[in-house]
This record gives structure tokens, sequence and C-alpha cells, in this order.
């Protein structure tokens, strides 16, 4: 693994008009949010009769959604999702939409983004009342809770309660009924948003991950589904809120370091804003700490480190320039069997330009460091192309815990600044021993406090697990929820 990969993307769209045919735009909606998974993709639509179509297939969105398969997927109301998976195998049977359909409830599919952290423990209880399972991923779980619950209730919205209170983890999901409806939900820390699109002579409602897949379809962005809230949208309607569940907030502070699209709005902060005021506050600890360069040019890792390096170019007044070329044909270096082989696709994915970089130090902005290993390849390619001096800086603080979040980071024993940890008398040291590691003249990270003051929400609405170690939910509410007979 090169970065922290995010779990999944959702999309879902309704047409005002049922004579819309919506498999193109589910389409062009997953495209825009490939960057959230690139494993497999699917997609659910219902038709005039009421019947719930599903498709699903390995790779992107392009290779899995061929023109013949859209042609035969025909309705005006669909959800699709684009996954690499946390929880659960690569096998087919994990990818999503999941589709259910049994005489205990009414047919639905369902798209969700996260992880369920107490999955193994329901999966274990459902096994107990007799469901069997198909898949060893954590989205049939909820599928069959939402099953269930239609034995006590036919009401799509008090079933999304007895669910959400039953789940622990954190994520959004969306529910596609036979009727056409949609139902959408949001813990708090996985990103969920709706808005509008002028279709022709009709109107498109859009439920999607982040914001770019609605403006990417010439779409306006209403707002950010907030954390508790259930809201319902059919054809006959606009967005209604049908509930808001009183949980605390958690945003995902590598929503706005890494994972999001440049051009997404995630709960009001703009993605590229956010990363430009993250470079400004690491020029600043630069000024802070009296570095002085000499002949010095900022130079990105793409994609990830460019506006945290042009910000960092417009706080320090140093020249921003790309150094580093990115091949966008090559992809999922993070698969490689081997180490070999990751280094051999790191210098595929990226090479330096020696016209920019030779004879010149290099600030090079990058988001985070995980393992090291790809770090370690860059500084050796700009020395190799000439660079004087190669100072790192990363984005964020380092990344020092697993996410259990929808998340998929490597384990402690393999991230570089935890391995120095365990070496180092204190964290100043193990700074050092990275610096050392990875063949930086320098390596400085940005701190917690100019993160948080960068993101702009207060600490307390944030998780930040992966560089301070605080995990929240527990199972108390779920044994809870069991012993009241809800699943």
């Amino acid at each position: 693994m090169v970065k922290p990969r995010e779990e999944c993307g959702v999309f879902a769209v309704v047409a005002k008009d049922p004579s819309v045919d919506i498999a193109q735009i589910i389409f062009r909606g997953l495209m825009s949010l490939q960057h959230r998974g690139q494993e497999a993709t699917g997609l659910s639509i219902v038709d005039s009769s009421k019947r719930i179509h599903t498709y699903r297939d390995h790779g992107l969105v392009f290779q899995a959604l061929k023109p013949e398969v859209l042609q035969k997927m025909w309705g005006h109301v669909g959800i699709g999702h684009v996954r690499y998976g946390t929880a659960g195998s690569g096998d087919i049977r994990n990818a999503q939409p999941f589709h259910y359909e049994t005489t205990q409830s009414p047919p639905f599919s369902l798209v969700y983004n996260g992880n369920i952290t107490n999955y193994k423990i329901l999966k274990e209880e459902l096994k107990k009342k007799g469901k069997i399972f198909l898949t060893n991923g954590d989205t049939e779980v909820i599928a069959n809770i939402i099953a269930s619950n239609c034995l006590v209730t036919k009401d799509w919205t008090e079933n999304l309660e007895f669910t959400a209170k039953i789940l622990d983890g954190a994520f959004s999901l969306v529910i596609l009924t036979n009727e056409g409806d949609l139902y959408a939900y949001r813990s708090g820390n996985k990103p969920l948003c709706y808005g509008t699109v002028k279709l022709l002579n009709t109107e498109l409602y859009i439920i999607a991950s982040e914001s770019c897949a609605i403006t990417s379809l010439g779409g306006k962005l209403i707002r950010d589904i907030v954390a508790g809230e259930i809201i319902h949208v059919h054809q006959d309607h606009f967005f209604h809120r049908e509930k808001l569940l009183v949980i605390e907030k958690h945003h995902c502070v590598f929503e706005y370091v890494y994972f999001a699209r440049g051009d997404s709005i995630i709960d009001g902060k703009n993605i590229h804003q956010t990363r430009e005021r993250l470079g400004i506050n690491l020029a600043k600890m630069d000024k802070e700490q009296n570095f002085k360069y000499n002949n010095a040019i900022v130079v990105p890792v793409p994609d990830s480190g460019r506006s945290a390096a042009i910000g960092y170019a417009k706080e320090s007044g140093l020249p921003y320039d790309e150094g580093l070329m990115k091949n966008r044909y090559v992809f999922r270096s993070f698969i490689a069997p081997s180490q070999a082989e990751r280094m051999n696709l790191v210098r595929m994915k990226l090479n330096p330009v020696p016209a920019i970089v030779k004879g010149k130090e290099i600030i090079l902005i990058d988001d985070s460091i995980v393992r090291g290993t790809t770090m370690t390849r860059i500084v050796k390619l700009l020395r190799w192309a000439g660079a004087s001096k190669v100072h790192v800086r990363t984005s964020c603080p380092p990344i020092r815990f697993p996410c259990h979040y929808g998340v998929d980071f490597p384990s402690r024993e393999e991230l570089i600044f935890c391995r120095k940890e365990i070496e180092a008398s204190s964290a100043r040291e193990a700074n050092e021993l990275v610096c050392k590691e990875i063949g930086a003249d320098s390596l400085i990270y940005l701190t917690m406090k100019g993160l948080i003051e960068a993101v702009g929400f207060p600490e307390k609405d944030l998780c930040t697990v992966c560089w301070d170690g605080k995990y929240w939910f527990t199972h108390q509410r779920t044994q809870k929820y069991l012993k009241n007979g809800r699943i």
C-alpha cells in the first residue's frame, strides 16, 4: 500500500420524470468518485414494474459498466457504488450494491461507505437466529439487520433508526426500495451530500459521497447530510428530512488531507482551499524553525500534494514548480505483491524532471508518509535528477495508529513513524530516524494544532484517531439493542 485507501463512494439518483433513463447518469457520477475505490463497481436500478436490477463487476467504472451493460439497465431511480474493500475479501459477492430479496422483507438494494466495527459480533448473533451468510463482508450484515427489522416495522425511517442504533463504527448508506424510494443516513464520520441537476426538461435529485459527483454533472450542491440525519427522496417530492438522531460528530480529517477530490466541498469546507491552508501552516513552521534555503523550489508529490505545495509556496515566497511528472495511466500500484515490484511501479508512476530540479534544493510537499518506502524512492529519484538537497514536508502529523472506521491503513508495525518511535527516546528523535531512513536532508510534519486550524472545525468534532489513537464508539449500545430484541 502506497497510501491509506478510502473504502468506497456511493451515488444515488431519482429522475422526476419517470420516462428518463438514469443508467448513464450513475455511470458519470461514479466516474467522478473513482478516486474513492478502484476494486469493483456496481449499480441497481428500479424499473417500471418495481423490479430492482443489479449489476456488479471487478474493475474501474469504465471497465465494469460497459455500454452493453448500461443499455440493459432501464429505470428512473437507482444507486451506484465504487469499492475498495476493507471488510471482506475481493470476492465479487462482497461488491455493492447489495441486493436483498426474501419473503421476510420487500426487495431493497443497499450501498454504503464506511466500516462496521462490531459486524462480527452482529453476524454471530444473526447466525444464532438462523441467518445464512453468503459473503464475509459487513454489507450483508447491515442488509440482514434491515430485513429483520422489516418484521416489526413497515416504516423505512423507523427501520433505519433501529439499524443505526445497532451499528457501531462510521458509515453513510443509501437504501433503494422497489417502490422507487431512496433513504439515506449519515453516521457523522463519512461524507454524504445531496443536490440537483437540470437535465433537458426534468430535474434529477442526487445523493453522493462528495459534491464533485453532483457538480461534474452540471448540478448544484444543496447541502451535506448532517450527522444522524435520515433523508427520504422520491420522484413526487424533494429531499425530506424524516428523522434527526442525536449522535456525536466525528468528521474524518483525512478526507480533507487526502481522500476527497480537490474540487469537492465537505461540510462547508472547500477541499482545495483547506489543503492550501495546510501548506501555509507548514511554511509557517519552517519560518519558526528558521530554516534557510539556497536556490530552493517547492515541488509537490502529484497529485495529492499539489494544493498544499501551492499554499506553502505562497506563504514562503519560494517559487513553485512541477519537478515530478505523473503517468496517469498507471493504476493501483498499492496491490503489487512485492516491494521490488512496488518500487518499479513508483518509477513508472512518477518521474523527475532534471531540467527543473538539477542544482536546486527541493522542498518536497506530500500529504502524508505511511510506510516510507515510496517517499524513500522519490527522494532517490530527485537526487538522481541532480537535486542538491531534498527537504520533505508533510501536510499532516505522523500517522501512528490504524483506522477501524473504513480506511485501510497498514498495521502499526508497518507505519514508519511507529517503528521509529520504538527505537527512539522521544518524538523528536523518531522524526530524525524517519528522516534518515527516507534519505531526506530534513523532515517536518505538520502539527496537530496546524492541522486542526487549517480544517476549521472544533477539535471535539473531529476524528483524528490515526494520529492520536483516540478511538470512539463502543459496543455498549450494541449489547443494549441486542437485549431489546431488535434483531
